[in-house]
C-alpha cells in the first residue's frame, strides 16, 4: 500500500492493528520501519514495516498486523 503518506504526519498519531489492537503512538520513521510505543509504565516498542500500513486517515495510522504477528516487532 503506498498511497502516499507523508510519513512526517504520522508523528505522534495512534498507531492500530487488525481488530483495532492497540499498537501505541507513532514515535518515529525510520527507512523501512515505523517505530510505535506503548503503555505507560512498561513501554513496548514495535518496529513494524511500512509495508505492513494498510491507511493513515490522519487520526490513525492502520496496519494489517495481528496482535500475535506484533509480538515479531515488539523490541523491550
Amino acid at each position: 500500500m503506498e498511497e502516499t503518506i507523508d510519513w512526517k504526519n504520522v508523528i505522534k498519531k495512534e498507531a492500530r492493528g487488525i481488530n483495532d489492537f492497540d499498537l501505541g503512538e507513532v514515535q518515529e520513521v525510520s527507512g523501512e520501519q515505523v517505530i510505535t510505543k506503548k503503555g505507560i509504565v512498561d513501554k513496548d516498542k514495535f518496529y513494524l514495516p511500512k509495508s505492513k500500513v494498510n491507511s493513515f486517515d490522519g487520526d490513525k495510522l492502520r496496519f494489517e498486523v495481528t496482535k500475535e504477528e506484533a509480538e515479531i516487532y515488539r523490541r523491550d
